[in-house]
């Protein structure tokens, strides 16, 4: 299940990726799709709202998993 991070707490995007469950994590990559099609389409999204750094660090923690085989 996800977490909140304390404010004073700094956590990592790939430490955060790492604590989703499957389930979440793919609804997180879905949604990193979603706004760069968005951003590619010409819609008014913010370039701060995609790291470029989404897909690649979910698809690295999907290969893990896969490859421990954790994925459901």
């Amino acid at each position: 299940m996800g977490q909140f991070a304390n404010a004073d707490e700094i956590i990592s995007l790939e430490e955060q990726i790492k604590s989703l469950g499957d389930d979440e994590l793919l609804d997180f990559w879905e949604e990193t799709q979603h706004l760069l099609k968005l951003l590619n389409s010409g819609e008014s999204v913010s370039e701060e709202q995609v790291h470029p750094e989404y897909e690649r660090l979910i698809l690295q923690e999907l290969q893990v998993r896969s490859g421990r085989g954790e994925l459901r």
